[in-house]
């Protein structure tokens, strides 16, 4: 019976490998459109699809970005400015991506743009930290993706929707978590609203990698400013040393966990992009599969042992 059953299993895994290897035809004549291509996983992705030959349109916050990423990538890559939170901003995107696509549509829309701060204990913050995140990483996200919907049906192509590990449990407070959360119920729903017209949507969650969201200080001073806006009777009932194990957490997590290799992430876009049988999910990193991923099976209560047992003690706690 044993063996029957790893028989099976080996062959499950021997057809998905190579299943997973076929590969779109034409990849020449498709075009992609990514956001948030500053830095990060969409810079680099627009630089790892631009290098496989497909037509890249690249859509920047700044146009510091745009510059510095049209020097590095042949003349086949396009840029844009946009900013998700602004509806104009992605209609005016869409028309260019209309302009750009012409009769043939838009075979992969890739959502990536995202911010992370202010991560704190949510009693620091506010209404707006929250809503200013949602914006970014949830409200805009699905802007983006109504906007450029009809696009990506003419071409019968692809949606790649960033989340995040943190989309499947939730290690901190602050709007981050909460739009990851967002990000896969809207990519869920979508997927099988949207699989009729033959358009596949994927869903990326990544662990922890070094980026400009992860930056070590720009992370600590986020921390700070949070602990010193937050108001007086929420900061007594936490306490300085409190705080000061916090920061000291923070600063081992991001000096130690973060891996520096994001093509464990640009990988599975691509993957996601040009395979004829992506995967639903994709969990990019070790600490994502290895850790998070099994972690999130848990018991609740054995899952908020392993997540708090190194977090301080408030000073006010029973």
């Amino acid at each position: 019976m044993w063996f029957y059953l790893a028989l099976a299993i080996l062959l499950y895994f021997v057809i998905r490998y190579y299943r997973e290897r076929q590969e779109v035809e034409n990849l020449t004549e498709k075009y992609v459109f990514i956001t948030g291509c500053d830095s990060g996983f969409g810079n680099q992705l627009a630089k790892q699809l631009d290098a496989r030959g497909l037509r890249v349109l690249a859509a920047c916050l700044t146009q510091k970005g745009a510059e510095q990423l049209e020097k590095l990538t042949s003349d086949r890559l396009k840029t844009t400015l946009l900013d998700v939170t602004s509806t104009e901003s992605v209609a005016a995107a869409t028309e260019w991506v209309k302009t750009c696509v012409g009769n043939k549509g838009l075979w992969g829309l890739v959502n990536n743009a995202g911010i992370v701060h202010p991560v704190s204990p949510s009693e620091w913050l506010t209404k707006e930290d929250y809503v200013n995140v949602l914006n970014v990483n949830l409200i805009g996200l699905i802007d983006v993706t109504l906007h450029m919907l009809p696009l990506v049906k003419k071409a019968r192509g692809r949606v790649v929707n960033m989340s995040s590990i943190m989309g499947r449990l939730s290690t901190f407070g602050g709007g981050y978590c909460p739009s990851k959360y967002g990000v896969e119920s809207f990519s869920d729903s979508i997927r099988r609203e949207i699989h009729p017209f033959g358009v596949k949507v994927a869903i990326i969650e990544p662990g922890y990698f070094r980026t400009s969201m992860t930056n070590i200080q720009n992370n600590l001073e986020s921390l700070e400013q949070q602990w010193i806006k937050a108001p007086e009777e929420v900061r007594e009932s936490y306490g300085q040393p409190y705080f000061d194990k916090l920061y000291k957490l923070f600063k081992g997590t991001l000096t130690t966990c973060c891996c520096t290799d994001l093509y464990m992430v640009t990988d599975c876009m691509e993957h996601a992009l040009i395979s004829k049988h992506p995967r639903t999910r994709y969990s990019a990193g070790w600490d994502s599969q290895f850790f998070f991923i099994p972690l999130s099976y848990l018991p609740t209560s054995m899952m908020d042992f392993v997540l708090t047992r190194t977090w301080p003690k408030p000073a006010q706690a029973l």
